[in-house]
């Protein structure tokens, strides 16, 4: 359990402690853009690996156990997280990036959230340790949640140094929560720029996750009880 800790913390501070902080400038300033990115890659896969491996090898004590109606809520928002996920990848053309994207004002998934991906790993970990409920996945799934909910007001504070100009109008016509925009009035929800691909992949991928989940993981999403 100690491992899994350990690995819990490393994978949080290089996530948070690096790519969240002023570090992350000091190190570009003596790496480069290029080899930043090139090391923080390295890094991520090493400290993952050793996340996993620490949480397969890990004693575990059970916590709660999931009734079987509760399963089927959390199946059920795994699909917004499966939505998301394919939206951020293929109906998001105007992900977050430069000036000039942002300028252009929100399109497709960022009128919902400006952190899809994100929300999708956050939904994913804390639905994970929802249903596994012992102390391991409690650690090794929270870990990736942290990660995920600590890494959007980071992105928008990155975002808000390297683009003072244009960031304050894109985030003012945006939201981290989901929806929150669109409720306060802020930007309208815009399907057709979203179009029906990568919702379809994601419904696609939800529905074989969720019967394959025993072949791949060893443990059935449903059970009885």
């Amino acid at each position: 359990m100690a491992l899994l800790i350990l690995a819990a913390l490393v994978w949080i501070g290089v996530h948070v402690g690096i790519a969240g902080t002023p570090l992350r400038g000091r190190l570009v300033a003596r790496l480069g853009e290029g080899g930043f990115r090139a090391a923080f890659s390295l890094a991520s896969v090493v400290a993952i690996a050793l996340l996993v491996r620490a949480w397969q090898g890990a004693e575990t004590v059970p916590l709660w156990f999931a009734p079987g109606w509760l399963r089927w809520i959390l199946a059920l928002a795994m699909l917004p997280a499966f939505l998301l996920f394919a939206c951020s990848l293929l109906g998001n053309p105007t992900a977050v990036g430069g000036a000039s994207l942002l300028a252009r004002g929100p399109r497709g998934i960022q009128r919902v959230t400006r952190h899809p991906m994100l929300w999708s790993f956050a939904i994913w970990s804390a639905v994970h340790v929802i249903g596994n409920g012992d102390t391991a996945a409690v650690i090794f799934f929270g870990a990736f949640l942290v990660t995920a909910l600590a890494g959007m007001p980071s992105i928008d504070a990155k975002m808000a140094a390297r683009h003072p100009d244009a960031w304050p109008g894109f985030a003012a016509a945006t939201s981290i929560l989901p929806f929150g925009a669109i409720l306060a009035g802020r930007t309208g929800f815009a399907a057709r720029e979203i179009g029906w691909i990568a919702p379809l992949a994601g419904l696609i991928l939800w529905a074989a996750l969720l019967h394959g989940h025993r072949a791949l993981m060893g443990v059935p999403v449903l059970v009885a009880g």
